[in-house]
């Protein structure tokens, strides 16, 4: 623990790593805690996994000059909402087929992301560290991107939190009310591609899902209002990113797997004891 408390005062890029675990729990804690409530765990799945045929799109674009400005995570973020907003249309309006449809934008997205990422020129291991991350390649113009993303995020829950609280636990009884439940419920897969986005950099997609999901799984067993829920899982998260980060530095393990191991034990822990208090 030592060494990298020291690496974070002494290196730049363990710096940006850790702000960018903190920054990310942000993110993570609100939207992993609809998320979890609302059971679309399946559908954030297919969000995640399509991001990287935007990752893919922008970099082979960036190696054009008119498009030199252009980063991967700008190609994420347009991938996430084209998805988010594809799957929660047809999720709305036909049933029968989402599992099909959310699985075509899945295996779309990923081979799209594999022969953009071919095709560019240059010897380059971004595939590996799409799909599985790697925190500590995190660039001051990614922590910008984060910021502004968090800001967005957390700007549109505290506008809509009822609205989004009524859309997640009782549906039916909003639209009586009158909200348009269709237009949050878009909203609301819209603000898990952000947050997909932002998670893909510490864990990467495969491992995009037990992130935004274990920390609010486990803060539902010790909370009982949605909001209390978005802070202990924000908590945890940044626990479960930092002494991952910790955890892997010194034996030069690979971060994302690190935090996701740590989050799974905890949350194996909890749920393992939870059920074994609980009156037979």
């Amino acid at each position: 623990m030592g060494e990298f408390v020291h690496a974070v005062f002494n290196h730049s890029f363990m710096l940006n790593a850790l702000l960018t675990g903190v920054l990310a729990s942000v993110a993570c804690g609100v939207v992993g805690t609809y998320v979890v409530t609302r059971r679309i765990t399946y559908i954030a799945g297919g969000i995640a996994h399509s991001v990287l045929g935007g990752l893919g799109v922008a970099r082979y674009l960036s190696i054009v000059e008119e498009w030199a400005w252009l980063q991967p995570m700008h190609g994420a973020v347009v991938a996430a909402l084209i998805a988010s907003i594809v799957i929660g249309w047809v999720s709305l309006r036909a049933r029968e087929r989402e599992d099909t449809v959310i699985g075509a934008i899945w295996a779309i997205g990923m081979a799209v992301g594999i022969i953009f990422i071919t095709l560019t020129p240059g010897y380059n291991e971004d595939l590996m560290t799409y799909l599985f991350g790697n925190i500590l390649l995190v660039t001051i113009a990614d922590l910008y991107l984060i910021v502004v993303l968090d800001a967005v995020i957390v700007a549109v829950v505290l506008l809509f939190y009822h609205k989004f609280l009524a859309v997640c636990f009782d549906e039916e009884f909003a639209r009586i009310r009158g909200i348009n439940t269709e237009f949050f419920y878009i909203l609301l897969l819209c603000l898990t591609g952000l947050t997909v986005v932002i998670l893909v950099g510490v864990v990467g997609i495969v491992m995009v899902i037990a992130l935004l999901t274990l920390p609010a799984a486990i803060a539902g067993y010790f909370t009982r209002t949605l909001w209390q829920s978005m802070l202990v899982a924000t908590m945890l998260s940044v626990l479960f990113t930092t002494f991952g980060l910790a955890i892997s530095y010194s034996p030069d393990l690979p971060a994302g797997a690190t935090i996701i191991i740590f989050a799974g034990v905890i949350y194996l822990f909890v749920a393992v004891s939870h059920r074994l208090a609980r009156p037979q």
